[in-house]
């Protein structure tokens, strides 16, 4: 990026960042919008490319730091489906208590 230009976005409001955002956001899900499988799919490859190149080329701190975030993630999803669960099991009983009385 240009000096011009980080420059320039180092001076915009949280407004105009957003607004840029939001354009740029737009013309990804045109062309999203658009593309054909194949290049949908070469796209996806891409991306799987360079996320593996960069892990590669990463410390173990940051492998560690990458894994320790996947791990916190798996938790939260399990602690939100137990939860979920629980919340449908007391839903249950409230309801079944409520046909029998």
């Amino acid at each position: 990026m240009g000096q011009r230009s980080q420059q320039r976005r180092a001076e915009e409001t949280e407004e105009q960042r957003n607004s840029r955002l939001a354009v740029m956001e737009q013309r990804g899900e045109r062309r999203r919008a658009e593309e054909t499988d194949e290049q949908r799919n070469s796209r996806l490859a891409i991306m799987a490319q360079r996320g593996q190149e960069r892990r590669a080329e990463g410390t173990d701190e940051q492998r560690n730091s990458r894994l320790s975030a996947m791990l916190q993630h798996a938790r939260e999803r399990r602690l939100n489906v137990i939860e979920g669960q629980n919340h449908q099991q007391i839903q249950t009983f409230y309801a079944a208590r409520t046909v029998l009385n």
